[in-house]
């Protein structure tokens, strides 16, 4: 798939998944706005692909300015927006009688109203497209199942599941889609390291790698994908799907 001419925004970029999903969609002919509230990370990816398309920008996506402002610097720079990766996200684990409202509130405005901020504001400018857009916004399978001691992640990743849903409708006359990833086990570095086992727990045996993810961008923002919307894409290797019995 290319993605020639299109601009798309990844927030979350400096690292992990985000920056290998700003990759991809570099080397695949877009014009990439990697944001971060890392700047130094993002220039330093955007100095590794010095001869693609794509600008950093410092965002915190808790805040409706720094957000607002993203999505104008980023048509300014390519005169429009086709897509948009909310991938930016914090989390702790933290006992619930330990964890401060603080710490809950960051988490919250982190990971679930930065996706309500972005995907607003970009929208706007996405339906003066002729073809509308895509939103992507990565959730976790930790919306559907949980450990301890993980309530405000899992909450915000809730939530970003049902407000996937409920932007695809309210969001559907204007030709914007807008999909959901939930990633299981995603090794963003020291994939080597991992045990056999660590592999063969998985359906699809062996855990998952942020190319992954990449190539589920993919799917869920081609053009020729718009009849998909409004799904929780789960990208982990079959692992919600088996059933586990201690032995």
């Amino acid at each position: 798939m290319d993605f020639i001419n299109q601009t798309v925004i990844i927030t979350g970029a400096g690292n992990g998944i985000g920056k290998r999903v700003a990759e991809a969609y570099a080397n695949a002919g877009a014009n990439v706005v990697a944001a971060d509230v890392n700047i130094e990370a993002v220039e330093k990816l955007a100095k590794s692909l010095s001869s693609q398309s794509i600008i950093a920008i410092e965002a915190d996506v808790r805040k409706e300015a720094d957000v607002n402002s993203l999505m104008k610097k980023a048509y300014q720079t390519f005169g429009r927006i086709d897509i948009l990766i909310n991938n930016a996200g914090v989390s702790k684990w933290k006992s619930l009688f330990e964890l401060t409202i603080e710490e809950w509130d960051d988490i919250i405005n982190t990971n679930l109203r930065s996706v309500f901020l972005a995907s607003r504001e970009a929208a706007k400018y996405m339906k003066e497209n002729e073809h509308g857009g895509s939103i992507v916004n990565l959730a976790s399978t930790r919306a559907m199942m949980s450990e301890r001691d993980t309530e405000a992640y899992a909450a915000s990743k809730g939530g970003i599941t049902a407000l996937t849903h409920a932007l695809a409708i309210s969001l559907s006359e204007e030709q914007i889609t807008v999909n959901a990833i939930s990633p299981g086990w995603i090794a963003t570095s020291g994939y080597e390291e991992l045990r056999k086992k660590d592999h063969a727990q998985h359906p699809s045996n062996r855990v998952g790698t942020p190319a992954d993810i990449a190539r589920a961008c993919f799917y869920l923002t081609n053009q020729m994908n718009d009849f998909v919307t409004g799904i929780n894409l789960v990208v982990d290797g079959g692992m919600t799907r088996k059933m586990i019995y201690e032995e």
